[in-house]
């Protein structure tokens, strides 16, 4: 049967096969441990799932809703982004989709013509670059400074900047490497995008999960200018650990957003009702265990971070400000145990020590693994003794 040049030119998901990787392993008997996940490991907070239930036995969410989403939940999203960032929307400037990242798809097609160019900083998150060539557009890859967890310039974009550039898409705090721009760094890019005319597509998914006394800035909040040049992308996923309620949302012009509910009417329809009942609760609810959470991760970052500067050949340059991820390089590794580049370095550490990450080839950066810490401690730090002990015996 024949298949489009389309979905040919589509890369699997790195991180979604990692993760089946490390179920399969698990299936045959192996002691796996898999520290690809981009999950939180905690279970929704009881407020939310109590608020679910209650919605499921009044019938509520069993039928179709708006395409873009209940008014109610637009406002309990709109309320939140004046709350956390000071910044305010009209329900009109919501469109509320299956998950941050079929909204981001969904941007993608209604921004983005064949040939246009998006800019993209490297390392990306895995599907960023699959979704612009999907659209049909060109991804420019522009490649961040590691000694400062790979974050991008100005001068950076200048240089990537053609007459074919619509659109510049960041992500903060960073999937793979948890890099958060600063306030100063950030309205330097903006400013950028206004003067150039470029889209700015913020994805903010990670924005609650900061750590250590970084401040989450939102690009919405940077100036009014800033704020009518950008499309901001989030969701309930990360900081409720809701990832499979599947609730994400855009925030941005109107034009944008009716475009994307036009789009949205002809592919998913409306997001599931009873999940948007259970987001409205997360956002006009909240509770102390959404902190909890935030708190537990910024522990276990601390404790992750050192235990991965401790792995001889692993590099990283400094500690991540946010997200639940580490991205070290390690080709040193890879060459002292004998091994021609980290992809087979990685192989090797799955197939012989069990323990299962992915691979920075997937990000852009090939001298990288990433690592996830949305397990708990002695899980993580069982991971990583079993690499240094993988290391000592391959030593060459």
């Amino acid at each position: 049967m024949k298949l489009s040049k389309r979905i040919q030119q589509v890369e699997q998901s790195a991180t979604l096969a990692a993760s089946q990787k490390a179920r399969d392993l698990k299936a045959q008997g192996a002691d796996v441990i898999s520290l690809t996940i981009g999950e939180s490991d905690f279970n929704t907070p009881d407020y939310i799932t109590n608020a679910a239930s209650e919605a499921v036995l009044n019938h509520l969410g069993n039928h179709y809703t708006p395409t873009n989403g209940l008014p109610e939940l637009r406002q309990a999203i709109v309320d939140a982004h004046q709350r956390l960032d000071d910044v305010s929307y009209d329900i009109n400037e919501v469109f509320v989709g299956s998950g941050a990242k079929n909204v981001l798809f969904d941007v993608f097609q209604v921004l983005v013509d064949p040939g246009d160019e998006v800019i993209l900083p490297v390392p990306y998150w895995v599907s960023f670059s699959e979704q612009i060539k999907m659209a049909e557009g060109t991804p420019v890859y522009v490649n961040g400074n590691p000694d400062k967890l790979y974050k991008i310039s100005v001068n950076d974009l200048e240089e990537a900047y053609t007459e074919n550039t619509v659109a510049l898409l960041i992500n903060s705090p960073s999937n793979p490497t948890g890099a958060a721009y600063t306030k100063e760094e950030m309205t330097a890019i903006g400013n950028w995008a206004v003067e150039n005319d470029v889209v700015i597509i913020a994805d903010e998914i990670y924005s609650r999960l900061v750590y250590n006394g970084t401040s989450a800035n939102s690009f919405a909040s940077l100036s009014p200018a800033i704020k009518e040049q950008t499309i901001i992308i989030n969701g309930i996923s990360k900081a409720y650990a809701m990832t499979g309620w599947r609730i994400g949302y855009a925030l941005g012009d109107q034009e944008v957003i009716a475009a994307l509910t036009k789009h949205a009417s002809q592919s998913t329809g409306n997001p599931t009702g009873i999940s948007q009942y259970a987001a409205m609760t997360a956002y006009n609810d909240e509770t102390d265990e959404v902190e909890n959470m935030r708190q537990s991760f910024e522990n276990r970052l601390n404790k992750a971070f050192d235990l991965i500067t401790s792995v001889p050949g692993f590099k990283l340059s400094d500690k991540p400000h946010g997200a639940f991820y580490l991205f070290p390089d390690v080709s040193e590794a890879a060459e002292m145990t004998g091994f021609d580049s980290v992809d087979d370095f990685n192989l090797a550490l799955i197939e012989e020590a069990h323990v299962v990450t992915v691979v920075g080839s997937s990000f852009g950066v090939p001298e990288c693994l990433r690592f996830s810490y949305a397990v708990d401690e002695a899980t993580f730090a069982e991971g990583i003794q079993r690499i240094k002990d993988f290391i000592e015996e391959k030593k060459q």
